[in-house]
């Protein structure tokens, strides 16, 4: 994008301030104005439906330098950039005009980083108040109004046929335009973060965190940060906010991010939010007890979840969306919430669990120890089956990256090489083994087997043996990686692969998979030969 187009934008924002359209309301005020378009819920909690329930990630695209673009494939990608100075003129004209609601907060709670941000809403539909609601219930209260900070003009009424969302991650600002989904607001000022972050030596990372506490076959005290990367539904959100059965005296979680941190050279990892933005689909008291107990709390929010004329509340009901959200508060995670949201450096803990979270249902084991060169493969590939059924991959689990993916998986790669003395690396399964699968010629899976799955506890027992350091690891048969040969609480002869196919079976599908994770890294330009290298682990 030409320099004088990105000056037009920088002076649009700072002209905006100013305007005799643009108010500001308390937080209470926001809060009152939106639960008047909210459903009240038995929960004593709010329920918001929006008219778009899904990020447009299909409709985004990076505006600025060679360095932030990202590649547009899509033809419809292709023509918003190419009509992008039309949109921006006519949009600045708008704004001139519309009701704008300011409304300022700060991405993370320490001083070091925490980025200033300001959310500028259209209130052309009064009900959108709640996206404002929402912004304050995530992120912190702003500490100055003024100075440098992340921009968003959020526009929903926006024709619907030319919805996008504009980034300018040098400048920090953001457009999205045409939707009212909530999490394109909080993608916008964590996209921005991440970017910003990276200016200061730090790697923006999709990742949940937390302190672990457990007891090492010696009988000592070992204190552990987490690391747990993984797309929606890999079981991230669930493990995160779970204290795996560490019950022994002196163990136990504190609880610090969800979604994501800026990870420092020092191996310290910032927060960024108060408020987790969970999935809500399938949620329920016996094996989500305390994500289910927090989101109903009377302090959440919920977004696009069912509920009747009772204010009876289903979250399994699929209805008007499989992304069925809630904002739950750390406060409502009671003893498990940490003192603060950031992980302290490495020289303060006594290692660190960098995880990957997938969710197959084939072939790959349900816990495998990497090495830094495979865990650099993990970060890139974040393997998945998304709730419809579909294989998907994004970069480290990360629909925020801007920017080239090598660049991030190098830096990834050298962070944990620096560390590699107190830094082990895994890839975990949540899906399960043995599943038996046609695809019908529209592409569509038909499940002639179903999977065995992995179940909570049994991924818990994993992650449990893990912190305690007690796991048997042997070299896989079929994998170029050690797997569990013995893990106490789980019998892993359940996920024994010759227990569900032939050898020629296991072969192929493993082939399979290493094919289809080398076509992916072949098409990441840039990358640290040694990560090449450790694709077909």
């Amino acid at each position: 994008m030409e320099q004088p187009l990105l000056d037009e934008v920088r002076d649009a924002i700072a002209q905006l301030a100013a305007r005799p359209n643009v108010f500001t309301l308390s937080a209470d005020e926001i809060g009152a104005r939106a639960i008047g378009f909210g459903t009240p819920t038995a929960f004593g909690n709010t329920n918001w439906v929006s008219t778009v329930k899904n990020r447009s990630a299909a409709l985004t695209v990076h505006l600025g330098s060679p360095s932030v673009r990202s590649g547009e494939p899509t033809s419809k990608k292709r023509d918003i950039r190419k009509h992008a100075s039309d949109t921006i003129r006519t949009l600045h004209r708008y704004i001139e005009r519309a009701p704008l609601m300011r409304v300022d907060c700060r991405v993370g709670d320490n001083p070091d980083f925490a980025p200033e941000c300001t959310l500028y809403l259209s209130n052309y539909r009064r009900e959108t108040a709640r996206l404002a609601h929402k912004v304050l219930q995530t992120f912190f209260p702003s500490r100055s109004a003024d100075g440098p900070r992340l921009t968003v003009v959020f526009v929903p009424e926006w024709q619907e046929k030319d919805r996008q969302i504009l980034v300018f991650p040098e400048i920090g600002v953001t457009y999205v335009l045409g939707t009212d989904y909530y999490g394109e607001a909080k993608n916008a000022f964590l996209r921005m973060a991440m970017w910003r972050a990276k200016q200061q030596n730090m790697l923006g990372l999709h990742a949940g965190t937390k302190i672990i506490r457990a007891t090492g076959p010696d009988g000592g005290s070992r204190r552990l940060g987490m690391l747990l990367f993984g797309m929606a539904a890999s079981g991230k959100t669930t493990h995160i906010c779970s204290d795996h059965g560490l019950h022994q005296p002196g163990e136990g979680v504190e609880i610090a991010q969800d979604e994501v941190v800026f990870w420092r050279p020092d191996g310290a990892a910032l927060g960024s939010e108060r408020g987790f933005y969970i999935k809500t689909e399938g949620l329920n008291a016996e094996s989500h007890p305390l994500l289910y107990q927090a989101a109903a709390s009377p302090n959440a929010i919920l977004d696009n979840v069912m509920v009747d004329y009772l204010g009876n509340v289903y979250f399994e009901d699929r209805t008007l969306t499989a992304n069925g959200r809630a904002i739950i508060q750390r406060e409502d995670l009671g003893d498990l919430a940490s003192s603060s949201i950031d992980l302290p450096p490495l020289s303060q803990l006594d290692g660190l669990i960098v995880a990957f979270m997938v969710r197959k249902y084939t072939v790959v084991p349900i816990a495998s120890k990497l090495t830094p060169e495979q865990a650099a493969v993990a970060f890139l590939l974040s393997e998945s089956i998304d709730s419809g059924g579909a294989e998907s991959r994004e970069i480290g689990g990360n629909p925020l990256l801007v920017g080239e993916p090598a660049e991030a998986a190098n830096a990834f790669y050298e962070l944990v090489k620096s560390h590699s003395g107190k830094i082990g690396c895994y890839m975990l399964n949540t899906g399960g083994v043995g599943e038996i699968v046609e695809l019908g010629l529209d592409g569509a899976r038909k499940v002639q087997r179903r999977v065995t799955r992995v179940e909570i506890a049994e991924m818990s027992a994993v992650i449990r043996g893990i912190a305690r350091d007690t796991i048997r690891w042997h070299e896989d048969a079929d994998w170029m990686v050690e797997t569990p040969l013995h893990v106490e609480g789980l019998d892993a002869t359940r996920f024994d692969l010759n227990k569900h196919y032939d050898q020629s079976k296991i072969d192929a599908l493993i082939a399979q998979t290493r094919l289809e994770r080398t076509q992916q890294i072949e098409s990441i330009p840039g990358l640290d030969p040694r990560i090449k290298a450790a694709v077909e682990f």
